[in-house]
């Protein structure tokens, strides 16, 4: 299985064309997130930028373009997970879990847009599961969270409650707060009650 660090187009040497990957992979994520992954190449390097020429140099087709923006926003989701990893263990949980809610509801379209049966689909969600998965084992061995859940079954939980569709996102963020409830254990339960402490998720 490929890493990350080998997926998607390679970025330049020379420093002006690093600049011009970088804001061309800025763009594409702004454009695609408010237009799709359908959205004309011309719009992404106008916001770039940069001409034409110079984003088919880089990407020399749309997949290759959405096929890094995918690999950039997972890089930022494992991050976060090994960023969460030093706090409370349910804490950490729970603050992973609401970074990869915003993930999956602001960037349906752009994983929509890839190839599902592709090496980098497959990696990117192998390095998702590599990275979070820790944060329910530690959750779980502090006694924060059943341990009769798998990590798997936590991301489906997650998606199935996202695929119902919410009018804002605080009733989103309720409902959660709701699911997640039954992955805490029931003492676990008992300590938060007894210090008085907020279980809605953190924003």
């Amino acid at each position: 299985m490929s890493e990350l660090s080998e997926l998607g187009a390679r970025r330049p040497q020379r420093a002006d064309a690093r600049r011009n990957f970088d804001a061309l992979l800025v763009a594409a994520r702004e454009v695609f997130s408010e237009q799709g992954v359908a959205a004309s190449l011309e719009d992404v390097a106008r916001r770039a930028g940069v001409g034409i020429g110079t984003l088919y140099r880089n990407f020399p087709t749309r997949q290759e373009l959405v096929e890094a923006v995918y690999v950039g926003e997972i890089r930022e989701l494992c991050q976060a997970a090994r960023s969460a990893d030093a706090e409370h263990p349910w804490d950490a949980l729970v603050a992973w879990l609401r970074r990869f809610v915003d993930y999956v509801a602001t960037k349906r379209a752009l994983a929509e847009g890839l190839n599902r049966d592709s090496d980098v689909f497959a990696a990117c969600r192998e390095a998702m599961y590599a990275a979070g998965a820790p944060l329910l084992e530690r959750a779980q061995a502090a006694g924060e969270a059943r341990s009769d859940l798998g990590f798997d079954d936590l991301v489906r939980l997650v998606i199935g409650v996202l695929s119902a569709g919410f009018p804002d996102d605080d009733r989103r963020d309720k409902v959660l707060a709701i699911a997640l409830d039954g992955v805490r254990t029931q003492t676990s339960w008992t300590a938060v009650r007894s210090a008085g402490r907020d279980t809605v998720m953190p924003r």
